[in-house]
């Protein structure tokens, strides 16, 4: 029987002709399984395209239509020692979740281990009048304790050492899982022959640091990948299309084409990109645009997929559906943005890429070396298993990670959460920041700003009467007056505003026309165009509320702050072009531009980059996510869209912009200490491996060694808590 594995439902096909698939590869962890991978599958004639992304393992394809079929690459991937099949998000995280939590089982079977084994050693140590069956005893009782226990926990260097070797490769796991199995097998051997010194506590004492800086990458890495979640919830699977003039029919998304006129609810969220023909209504564009005022909707009007319908019923022509639409841009931008982001390199990453190569080569010359000058195999496989011990990469592979675990923690007190583990190394470099301005420089929530100018009774009734409405201008209005009891008998006008009675007087809350204020609108506008308004009448009196959203309260001084750290600062916004100088003039921003698109912002970042400068890119709507991906380093407020969030590097909480400027000082200084714990384990290595070439050191001291080397790095990292505070 012929077995035949059909991917083609996975396959898309691209406008420019070229066929495109998504695989998740398991396996890859640093950037040179990344290389590898894109090399194997470039090599492949009739491929334009075989990009990783690191952060979710994901593999993007394109190829030219043809002979070519996705299980060729899957097979080609099995060739380079990777196990693929088709992207399917859930399944993704899925499986991401179990290997965290496998993670940290390895985690705790190998603490458990090296604490038991410690025991027993230093009971060996110490016991100087100890008798030769005594000390066999302990020895075999470490055996028990330690080879179950290596054997768990060891699976992720084992496993990744095998794929590696199986097809003729080396990583990092190669030395660490030939260190490891050399200590066992040699201590057993040892412990059978009753001789005075057994290593297990060394090998498991170096699983128990690596596991350690392995499961704190992973949860990093676990952080940043929510994206394809929160992108599928703002898409809607299914429409109700008007089959005919007078019937409906709900279908599915797919059968949507353009022409087509679908009904939209109040309530409900746009499935397509179209223009309303018929009804009135106010839409919410907030997780599109970033821009809190609802817009009002009418014949006419553009309304886009993912938006919310707030109020009335619309009727709307179809321009786009499925993957046509603005959402699917979006998705697409930040999906190639994610790609080109993953490209970057970890320092820990760089500097290991030589490790695994150095260390086979020196243990296995000291092992020759030995040999050649008359000592025996025993003692030049003991001397080997010291070295390969005292140049495991557990100073190495706790250098960075030390340092992003107090980091992260100081980072948190100062109102920034990591969304990203290597975050830390990009926001160090940067020497540009481009500030989107609604939600991010401003504050989330509208405000009034002429309040003391309306007698406070009539405020506190114009917000009572607010709490019956969701308009956000209407809320601003209650929120502003701390509003908490509501009127009764409250009605709404869609579109208009609401109003009730109240001693025999008629209360109203709304547009200017809708209270008869359009002269006082017209006055607070002609002072200041930047303002929305809204209007209040109890009776005969008129009361005009201005409402905008202000800038965070000191976000004028942490600008300054980021000035004198040699940064350039830059505006970009959606908005309105008065609304945009209105914001940069009073922050002293030179640069800005206004009614930018979420491709516009991409490409200006990209220019910024292909300058060689590192930018920093802090927005809040669904729209700055591409650009927050295509951004080296990006940082969204907490108040954010879910899928900003997602995106960014880095969140930022409270009203506050000085988070921004802590995310910069504490990235720097933990650049700072990397750079300096990397140096420290080469300089260790520098002068314990001659001690271990030469025979001076056991595997025992060597594993000393090696744990004081990491405790060293440990101790370096904590200086991460403390950098300077303030706009200083």
């Amino acid at each position: 029987m012929l077995l035949t594995r059909d991917f083609s439902h996975y396959v898309k096909e691209l406008d420019s002709g070229i066929s495109h698939i998504d695989l998740a590869v398991e396996g890859v962890n640093c950037a040179g399984c990344m290389s590898k991978i894109e090399r194997g599958l470039s090599a492949i004639p009739d491929v334009t395209l075989a990009r990783v992304n690191l952060t979710d393992r994901r593999l993007a394809i394109e190829w030219k239509p043809g002979v070519l079929e996705p299980a060729q690459f899957i097979d080609r991937l099995a060739e380079l020692g990777y196990k693929a099949y088709p992207f399917e998000p859930l399944r993704v995280e899925s499986m991401e979740i179990e290997r965290s939590k496998f993670l940290l089982r390895c985690l705790g079977v190998a603490a458990f281990g090296a604490m038991n084994v410690m025991m027993l050693s230093v009971g060996v140590w110490a016991g100087s009048d100890m008798t030769p069956v005594t000390r066999d005893f302990f020895h075999w009782l470490s055996a028990l304790v330690a080879l179950p226990c290596a054997a768990y926990a060891g699976q992720p260097f084992f496993q990744s050492a095998w794929q590696a070797l199986r097809v003729r490769s080396v990583n990092m796991d190669v030395p660490i899982t030939i260190g490891v199995i050399l200590a066992l097998g040699m201590s057993l051997v040892e412990t059978i022959n009753h001789a005075e010194h057994a290593y297990f506590d060394a090998a498991v004492m170096l699983l128990t640091f690596l596991l350690a800086g392995r499961f704190l990458d992973q949860k990093m890495r676990q952080r940043t990948r929510a994206v394809a979640g929160n992108l599928a919830a703002l898409k809607a699977e299914t429409a109700t299309k008007f089959v005919s003039p007078e019937e409906i029919s709900e279908v599915p998304i797919a059968a949507i084409r353009a022409g087509d006129i679908v009904l939209l609810r109040p309530g409900e969220r746009c499935a397509v990109d179209g223009i309303v023909i018929e009804g009135r209504s106010e839409i919410d564009q907030s997780l599109i645009t970033g821009e809190t005022l609802h817009v009002h909707a009418e014949r006419g009007t553009q309304v886009y997929a993912g938006t919310l319908n707030m109020s009335g019923t619309l009727r709307v022509r179809v321009s786009a559906a499925a993957e046509g639409t603005l959402l699917a841009e979006i998705t697409r931008l930040l999906e190639h943005a994610l790609q080109a982001r993953s490209r970057y390199v970890k320092l820990a990453d760089r500097a290991s890429r030589l490790y695994a190569p150095v260390v086979h080569a020196t243990a296995l010359l000291t092992m020759l070396g030995w040999v050649a000058l008359g000592a025996g195999w025993h003692d030049a496989i003991v001397t080997a298993i010291a070295v390969l011990i005292i140049t495991c990469p557990c100073a190495l592979g706790l250098a960075i990670p030390a340092v992003q675990t107090v980091a992260a923690g100081a980072m948190f007190r100062a109102g920034v959460l990591l969304n990203s583990g290597d975050a830390i190394e990009r926001a160090a470099g940067v020497d540009t920041i481009v500030f989107d301005k609604t939600g991010t420089l401003t504050l989330p929530e509208l405000d009034v700003v002429n309040a003391a100018s309306v007698p406070e009774e009539v405020f506190q009734l114009a917000g009572r009467l607010a709490l019956a409405s969701h308009h956000p201008v209407a809320a601003a209005v209650a929120r502003a007056a701390q509003a908490k009891a509501p009127l009764r008998d409250v009605v709404e006008q869609p579109g208009h505003g609401v109003r009730a009675i109240v001693d025999g007087v008629e209360l109203r809350l709304g547009s200017p026309v809708f209270c008869d204020a359009e002269r006082q609108a017209s006055e607070i506008l002609g002072q200041d165009p930047e303002v929305s308004v809204v209007a209040f009448s109890r009776g005969q009196e008129r009361y005009v509320f201005a409402v905008r959203q202000l800038l965070r309260p000191d976000a004028a001084a942490a600008i300054a702050a980021l000035r004198s750290r040699g940064i350039s600062i830059e505006l970009l916004s959606g908005d309105r072009e008065a609304a945009v100088r209105h914001a940069a003039e009073s922050l002293g921003v030179t640069v800005w531009r206004a009614g930018v698109t979420p491709a516009d912002k991409i490409a200006h970042i990209e220019d910024l980059k292909r300058q060689g400068r590192k930018v920093m890119m802090v927005g809040d709507g669904m729209n700055d996510a591409p650009s927050l991906a295509a951004a080296t380093v990006s940082m969204s407020p907490i108040s954010a869209t879910h899928l900003s969030q997602a995106t960014a590097d880095l969140v930022f909480l409270g009203k506050e912009l000085a988070p921004v400027l802590a995310a910069v000082d504490y990235s720097r200084k933990a650049m700072s200490l990397m750079r300096e714990n990397l140096w420290l384990a080469v300089g260790y290595n520098i002068l314990a491996v001659p001690i271990a070439i030469v025979g001076l050191a056991t595997p025992l001291i060597a594993a000393l060694a090696m744990s004081g080397s990491s405790l060293l790095v440990m101790l370096n990292a904590m200086r991460a808590r403390r950098v300077r505070r303030g706009f200083t």
